[in-house]
């Protein structure tokens, strides 16, 4: 196997999906920080990889690829052992991509609505109907859950890796109410039960959120 290389940010829900699956693959890997505050994403060599200069951005052993939902579909055709992270199985994965089409249409502007203006704006009132548009997604959510365990069946995907990425970023503006979404709050109990959950998403949103709380953001 060649050499794999991750160029990302902590902050970003796309490069903690893949942080996940790398580790649930269980494949060595380099994981380069990107300073996007020092335009390292504009540089020359940064362009060859990724002419788009997103993160996250894989470097397999040469060959380069962008866009999260690619990458950990690749990573798992590629290198899983087995094809439960992404299956083989038409129908199966039909599932799987409809949550992964859902997290990048609905979930992902959903949750960019309220994280961006305080990152990046230091605007620091949200609307409430923003709010309201992000309990409709834990909605979903919880009806996913419904009849399984996992948000694509019974078994784990990386649909749940992607989602658990970005949603761990949101219970700080949002709680999961356990009465409201109980199908949801057990998934999210099991998600970080998983033994690379800590090290691949848990610490690493750790300090966005507490940066978060420290704005004091009020609903308006």
């Amino acid at each position: 196997m060649g050499k794999i290389t991750l160029y990302g940010i902590d902050r970003s829900p796309p490069v903690r999906s893949v942080l996940l699956t790398l580790r649930a693959l269980d494949l060595d890997f380099e994981y380069k920080i990107v300073d996007l505050s020092a335009k390292e994403q504009l540089r020359p060599e940064f362009l060859k990889m990724n002419p788009l200069h997103t993160v996250p951005t894989l470097d397999d052993d040469g060959f380069y690829l962008y866009d999260s939902h690619a990458i950990n579909a690749y990573l798992v055709s590629k290198y899983g052992k087995g094809d439960s992270l992404y299956p083989k199985d038409l129908q199966k994965r039909a599932i799987v991509d409809q949550r992964l089409h859902n997290n990048s249409s609905v979930n992902t502007p959903t949750g960019k609505a309220i994280t961006f203006p305080i990152l990046y704006r230091n605007e620091f009132e949200i609307p409430k109907a923003r709010l309201d548009a992000l309990e409709g997604v834990y909605k979903n959510l919880n009806l996913f859950l419904t009849d399984y365990e996992y948000l694509a069946g019974n078994t784990l995907t990386i649909a749940d890796l992607h989602v658990i990425a970005w949603i761990t970023g949101m219970v700080v503006f949002l709680e999961v109410d356990l009465n409201k979404f109980p199908n949801l709050a057990s998934w999210l109990k099991r998600m970080k039960q998983l033994p690379f959950y800590e090290e691949a998403n848990g610490s690493r949103i750790a300090p966005v959120v507490e940066f978060v709380k420290s704005k004091n953001f009020t609903i308006v």
